[in-house]
């Protein structure tokens, strides 16, 4: 029973003390969530929303990353947005806002904002 009792507060002081407050960059991250598959169905230009997880990033500048959802996987591109997520680790759950850029053969986002 004691042993019970000490492992539920040890639980506790570890959910207590870890960082829950989320982080923004850029602009405010507000809307609801479209997936990857949506945006390929969307209209250049279009102001979207995003979730997903940061696969990869570039390695210099972090001023590029790749997010994937459960529909596929697109590029952000975070230049224009006057930030980078160098700090931001891989594989970490973030909400993208930007709108839909084209290039002629592929789409991508052209952020405003990440929070994570």
């Amino acid at each position: 029973m004691i042993r019970v009792i000490l492992l539920a507060g040890v639980a506790a002081m570890l959910v207590g003390c870890s960082d829950h407050n989320p982080r923004t960059l850029g602009a405010a991250v507000e809307g609801t969530a479209i997936s990857v598959a949506a945006v390929r169905q969307s209209n250049a230009e279009s102001r979207v929303v995003l979730q997903g997880t940061m696969t990869t990033k570039c390695p210099v500048a972090g001023c590029w990353f790749m997010l994937h959802d459960e529909t596929g996987t697109i590029k952000v591109d975070t230049k224009n947005a006057g930030f980078v997520v160098v700090d931001v680790p891989l594989n970490s759950s973030l909400s993208v806002a930007g709108r839909v850029v084209t290039n002629g053969t592929e789409r991508f986002i052209d952020a405003t904002g990440v929070r994570y």
